[in-house]
């Protein structure tokens, strides 16, 4: 009784482990067609008991799966998904920034510029040629505005979506963990955990789309997943990732000035910050975009707009427009008219003239006459000899005196309430012009004079600029409205390390009141220094171990010094480089120069480091703030055409006069326009010296080029990734051959079961009866 016994259990096993197979085989037949279901199969092993065979049990639950082709294919989708999610966004640029040729094009606007300019060369009295020059400077300056703005929106977007990227991750991660903690729990106990790590394995593969991951798996069947860097994203309890999205982004937002949040795995530290971190997946792809291929192009079109305004008012301050200047305001915004000072370079003379209504001279000075305090028999200003270097303020009193002693008693000369230089006869029956030459007689040639500029009224030369009336920005043709608040170096490589320096910084908050606290800060750079660490002595302090630095006294090595007030200093990104950028919190005008510490100049104090970084009022944001001066605008003959000529016919010893023939300056705005100017290595493209136009191009063309590798990299990328994903599919795919003839297999063996229990259970019926 006993051996039949056991037969019965035994066939009971096979029916029960047969069921189990069919099941089985009805479950891959059922998810055929099932996105990221794989192949389950179960192992049957015989059950032995005291040495006897004892039937057949299920011994484990699989699935069909080729792990290391798995990771590969994880791998491959984060780099297929971190070219594929900038693909709109290149289409998007694509449609703004056009073809060089395209007639919307900047570089075709920019040739339509300079062919208005060449007109006007031709026909400088006409009102028809004025116009075209002020509607195409227009159209160029709208262009760059539409540019920068789809630039800037399109980087809005990005970081937007990175926020949903990133509650996404949240939310795989959570799943993942949940799935882990399922796995585990059903395993224990032996049940069949298969369809549980499909789910898991589906929400691991989107994850890899999102973030470039690795992986690996515990023996009780827990995934531990991290991305490539090595932050853990799921474990035991998995962090929860933040990033606040940004409500509006600009030219000068970035993730160095802590504009952009940063994207932090847990604690909100810079090691836990992933956006220096993401290798792969649509994280990495919009990070690139945002903080890297937008910023470039929107570097290279600022370069563009500052270069277009920088030369172009060069030029256009040169000209004088018939009869005469009425008014003008300057650009330049000096934060400390009251110690700045100018003076001029070498025998550089400038003639101030005054004209009736004709544009002929009714009296003229010079320059250096008005620094030297006395001309023409007059007395200007406090009279003194300034000519080693003339305030803002004194300089602005003494032009105001030759003008109201001269024929324009209601003359203004002043400096408004952004401290720039404004001009104003309030007489309409005169003008006046400015004319740089070479020396001080009258009719001399005509050359740019050299302007010298210091900064902080140290009696030490911080900067020279070309032109009087182009120092102050007089006359441009394209202005900005931009406080000198931001200062940006040169790109520069990751190698590059300081000499030497103290540097001081001021604002219009910080007059010298001879107490040494006229600084907003003062720094010591020593030799070696890095641009971080330059930063970081701005925005943190430091120690000074040179003996540079002494506010009182003697120098003393060892000093400590406090960080600069209300300018924080971060190292920005720029094509293959870097640069230093010094912003003021509160967005005011500052000046950053070498300095004399406030006590004494020391002699080992170095006075080379800012020409080395190369920095200097910053062009980014140009080419969303440029615009076309409103009076030129209003009044298209204003612009400059001609400048003032010298007659040595008229007068006892010649004179200065307008015409509105004359179009010397009109020549050289088109020779400006045609001809190659230098451009700094800036957004990846290096330094170039060619024209407005050509570069130009070479913004658009390095765009469509940046689109085309895109679409390679996708299309090869695609191919590959379907490759691999095929390959997978032919081994964890269900093949319906296969689970068929399996059925049959499964079925005949669970007949057969069941025919041995019903063999068996006659043979105890017959027993029974036996007995009986």
């Amino acid at each position: 009784m006993g051996d039949i016994t056991q037969a019965l259990r035994s066939a009971q096993s096979g029916l029960l482990a047969n069921q189990t197979a069919l099941n089985i085989v009805s479950q891959n037949v059922a998810n055929v067609n099932t996105v990221g279901y794989s192949r389950k199969i179960i192992q049957q092993q015989s059950v032995v008991l005291a040495g006897q065979g004892a039937g057949v049990s299920i011994a484990d639950f699989t699935r069909v799966v080729d792990e290391g082709l798995l990771k590969s294919i994880r791998q491959e989708l984060g780099e297929l998904n971190n070219v594929t999610v900038q693909e709109g966004y290149y289409q998007r640029l694509q449609e703004t920034f056009g073809a060089p040729g395209d007639n919307t094009s900047i570089a075709h606007i920019l040739q339509e510029f300079k062919e208005a300019a060449e007109l006007l060369a031709v026909s400088p009295d006409r009102v028809l040629e004025q116009s075209e020059v002020v509607r195409q400077a227009q159209a160029a300056v709208e262009k760059f505005a539409s540019m920068s703005r789809t630039i800037q929106d399109l980087r809005l977007q990005a970081d937007q979506q990175i926020a949903t990227v990133v509650t996404e991750i949240n939310q795989l991660t959570a799943d993942i963990d949940q799935l882990n903690d399922d796995i585990i729990r059903f395993g224990s106990t032996g049940n069949d955990t298969t369809d549980l790590e499909d789910q898991r394995d589906n929400k691991i593969d989107r994850l890899s789309e999102l973030v470039d991951i690795r992986f690996f798996s515990r023996n009780d069947g827990d995934v531990v997943v991290f991305t490539s860097s090595g932050l853990t994203l799921v474990d035991t309890i998995p962090p929860t990732i933040t990033h606040e999205p940004a409500a509006a982004m600009s030219s000068t937002s970035t993730v160095a000035s802590g504009q952009i949040d940063g994207i932090y795995v847990g604690e909100r530290l810079a090691i836990n910050d992933l956006t220096t971190q993401a290798r792969g997946g649509q994280l990495a792809g919009l990070l690139d975009m945002r903080d890297d291929v937008l910023p470039n192009l929107q570097a290279q079109l600022d370069e563009l707009a500052a270069q277009l305004r920088d030369q172009i008012n060069l030029v256009h301050n040169r000209g004088t427009p018939y009869p005469g200047h009425q008014e003008l305001t300057g650009q330049r915004i000096f934060t400390l008219p009251q110690e700045q000072t100018i003076a001029l370079s070498g025998t550089d003379d400038v003639a101030i003239v005054m004209m009736d209504a004709d544009g002929a001279q009714t009296i003229s000075i010079r320059l250096s006459e008005i620094l030297s305090g006395t001309g023409n028999g007059q007395t200007f200003g406090d009279g003194t000899d300034d000519s080693g270097g003339i305030t803002i303020t004194e300089l602005a009193a003494r032009l105001e005196d030759f003008f109201q002693l001269n024929g324009a008693p209601s003359a203004s000369v002043t400096l408004n309430d952004q401290s720039q230089l404004s001009i104003n006869l309030n007489n309409t029956s005169l003008g006046f012009g400015l004319r740089d030459e070479t020396a001080s007689a009258d009719g001399s040639d005509f050359e740019d004079a050299s302007i010298q500029f210091d900064k902080d009224g140290d009696g030490t030369v911080d900067e020279t600029v070309s032109g009087f009336s182009n120092f102050f920005g007089l006359n441009n043709l394209f202005v900005d409205g931009l406080a000198e608040n931001i200062y940006d170096s040169n790109v520069l490589s990751s190698s590059f390390v300081s000499t030497s320096a103290v540097l001081s910084f001021r604002d219009a908050n910080t007059p010298d009141t001879g107490s040494g606290a006229e600084y907003l800060g003062q720094i010591v750079v020593p030799a070696g220094a890095t641009l971080q660490q330059i930063a970081d002595l701005i925005n943190n302090g430091g120690t000074d171990n040179t003996g540079m630095f002494y506010p009182v006294g003697a120098p003393v090595a060892g000093t400590s010094f406090p960080a600069v007030e209300n300018i924080t200093a971060s190292v920005v990104p720029d094509g293959s480089g870097f640069r230093l950028r010094l912003a003021h919190d509160d967005g005011k005008s500052f000046t950053v120069t070498h300095s004399e510490s406030p006590g004494a100049a020391p002699a080992t104090a170095g006075t080379t480091l800012l020409s080395e970084l190369g920095m200097k009022e910053a062009d980014v944001r140009t080419s969303s703030a440029i615009s076309i001066r409103e009076d030129i605008i209003s009044a298209p003959s204003l612009v400059s055409s001609g400048r003032l000529e010298f007659d040595s016919t008229k007068g006892q010893a010649g004179e200065y006069l307008t015409s509105p023939g004359s179009n010397g300056v009109a020549e050289e705005l088109a020779a400006m326009l045609s001809n190659s100017n230098s451009f700094s290595v800036s957004g990846g493209l290096p330094s170039l010296n060619v024209s407005f136009s050509e570069y130009a191009s070479s913004i658009i063309s390095r765009n469509s080029s940046l689109a085309d590798t895109n679409d390679r990299q996708i299309d090869s990328q695609r191919a590959l990734t379907e490759s691999l994903q095929f390959k997978s599919d032919s081994i964890r795919g269900v093949n319906l051959d296969e689970e068929l003839a399996d059925l049959i297999v499964f079925e005949q063996a669970f007949s057969a079961a069941a025919r041995v229990i019903s063999v068996i259970q006659e043979m105890i019926d017959r027993l029974e009866q036996a007995v009986s």
